[in-house]
């Protein structure tokens, strides 16, 4: 006997090369069937998602949930399970003298799951600007804090801002790639500068300095710094830290996305591994609200379907290294499970600098499953729902 059972949704998952309509079983947290038809006496619970979209748990990678600590965190559930999100990556909220709030007050208390990366800052973005001196970087107790929450912490976060990059030029991102390989853990760094302030051409002293395994997020930001150098092509860096293995994401936040960069860089022949929000407080009252509205997106930048899911999915689980458990429906996978309804309509998107896209399908989160537990969509950020804005 299953405990839960949904029927007949269309069934994508690109790890196991599944498009089709099928029956998804879960048993005692896990995966149990991937079936045709599997009746409903065969479960305690069966829930009928025809004409949705299921697919494995999605996964945003870049995200702030330290919620009650940090003015700009979001509460995770809001933007997790309540919007078809399983699993959340929290970018560097907390640094070595911050961190202690996240197991013992966001992980257990909310029924997403979170993976927190430690800022290379101290005190993370409790203080903004987060590092304005030399001593706001402790390298010793960042990777103390690493090998004491090593269950925990998944990375070190850097951000190629200034004034950090003024006041410490490119030793802050040594420092926070030595703190990563001496714990042990990747490195995640933010490039563009949204304060416009330092050399917009550092990205090529920064890239060669990431190894297999790291992670270069906001791949299309607009601001300074980023894989578009000053004579307007993608510098040669970008696809050599692709080839040797770094993951390119493409987190949107407040500041730090173009749809213009992107087709630029698209164009070029640089693909994204990874789709995700930065989501914040002031950011999903303002700019990016979920992550279905991201997958919108790149619906809207001609990205197919099965790509999205993908780079929702099964890229961010093998980015994080946990692909043996998330970013996938096969049995015996941890239960983690979006349901999406894909809506018809004249639909317009924006990114932060003004540009726009228009398109006739929109991503809508239903429900997810946790861990086998299903939680149902809350209602959008919008009075309207979560529907984007009307052409």
């Amino acid at each position: 006997m299953y405990d839960l059972v949904l029927k007949s949704g269309t069934v994508i998952d690109p790890k196991n090369d599944i498009n089709g309509r099928k029956d998804v079983a879960v048993l005692d947290g896990k995966i149990a069937a991937i079936e045709e038809n599997i009746t409903s006496d065969l479960s305690k619970r069966t829930i009928d998602v025809s004409g949705k979209i299921v697919t494995p748990g999605l996964i945003d990678l870049h995200t702030h949930v330290y919620d009650g600590v940090n003015g700009n965190g979001v509460k995770a559930d809001l933007g997790g399970v309540r919007a078809a999100v399983t699993t959340m990556v929290d970018a560097g909220s907390s640094g070595c003298d911050t961190f202690g709030g996240f197991p013992e007050h966001i992980i257990p208390n909310n029924h997403t799951e979170v993976l927190p990366f430690l800022h290379i800052c101290r005190t993370g973005l409790a203080t903004t600007p987060d590092i304005f001196s030399p001593a706001s970087i402790d390298l010793d107790k960042t990777i103390e804090t690493v090998e004491a929450n090593r269950d925990v912490i998944r990375g070190i976060k850097a951000r190629m801002v200034s004034p950090a990059l003024e006041i410490m030029g490119m030793e802050m991102p040594r420092m926070a790639k030595r703190a990563a390989k001496e714990s042990g853990v990747k490195l995640m760094v933010h490039i563009g500068d949204t304060e416009h302030r330092y050399d917009a051409d550092v990205i090529r002293d920064l890239l060669p300095i990431l190894e297999e395994g790291d992670i270069v997020t906001h791949l299309f930001t607009a601001n300074p710094g980023g894989v578009i150098g000053s004579d307007g092509k993608l510098v040669p860096e970008a696809q050599e830290a692709k080839d040797r293995g770094v993951w390119l994401d493409t987190a949107h936040g407040r500041a730090n996305f173009s749809f213009d960069i992107g087709a630029r860089i698209l164009d070029q022949g640089l693909v994204p591994h990874c789709i995700s929000t930065d989501l914040t407080l002031p950011g999903r009252q303002n700019t990016v609200h979920s992550m279905t509205e991201m997958m919108t997106r790149f619906l809207a930048m001609g990205f197919s379907l099965n790509e999205v899911v993908a780079m929702s999915t099964v890229n961010p689980a093998m980015s994080l290294n946990e692909a043996d458990r998330l970013g996938s429906l096969g049995i015996g996978m941890q239960a983690d499970i979006s349901v999406l309804d894909i809506k018809d309509g004249n639909w317009i998107v924006y990114d932060v600098v003004g540009g726009s896209r228009t398109i006739d399908k929109a991503v809508i989160p239903v429900l997810a499953v946790k861990c086998g537990k299903v939680f149902e969509a809350g209602w959008g950020p919008r009075t309207w729902g979560w529907d984007p804005d009307q052409v």
